[in-house]
């Protein structure tokens, strides 16, 4: 048997790579930006009913975060024993992804209007959760329908937190 890898394998191979080292470590930044900034944005959204004070405390969360989780995944794992590629490129792409996902229900709040801030917001979770759902299903293997039950049930989680918090104080 000759050590040379086929075309099929060398493929096969290369596609494993670009899964774990590209689309793991920006899927794991998207679902970490889109759900954990919700929290703290939602909460200071109703506790206030002001939108510029939601929108700065979801840039904050967003940025904080980005930088938070492109540490974690470049000092995790340097690549080197798992194949999983640079650490540097990796906790780029998850920090990248996370500031994404935590920056996009964020903007809306940039409408000074507090109802049409919110109903913007949502709509654009309600994006963010079956964009998330399609990369799942694409990349991953998983049903769309199983994935968007997945992560909407996070996210009803911390919605659910979130508005009690925000209901709580405000």
């Amino acid at each position: 048997m000759s050590s040379v890898a086929t075309p099929t394998r060398a493929s096969s191979e290369s596609a494993k790579s670009f899964l774990l080292q590209r689309v793991q470590p920006a899927m794991t930044g998207l679902i970490d930006g889109s759900l954990s900034t919700l929290a703290p944005i939602f909460a200071v959204a109703l506790a206030t009913h002001r939108p510029q004070y939601a929108f700065f405390a979801g840039l904050a969360t967003a940025i904080g975060a980005g930088v938070s989780m492109a540490f974690s995944e470049g000092l995790s794992d340097t690549g080197e024993l798992t194949g999983r590629g640079s650490a540097y490129v990796r906790g780029s792409i998850t920090g990248a992804g996370t500031f994404l996902g935590g920056i996009l229900h964020t903007l809306p709040f940039l409408i000074p209007q507090y109802r049409a801030a919110l109903i913007v917001a949502i709509v654009v979770i309600a994006c963010e959760l079956l964009t998330l759902s399609w990369i799942r299903a694409r990349f991953f293997g998983t049903g769309f329908l199983g994935s968007f039950v997945s992560v909407a049930l996070g996210g009803a989680i911390i919605a659910s937190v979130s508005a009690a918090l925000g209901g709580a104080a405000g």
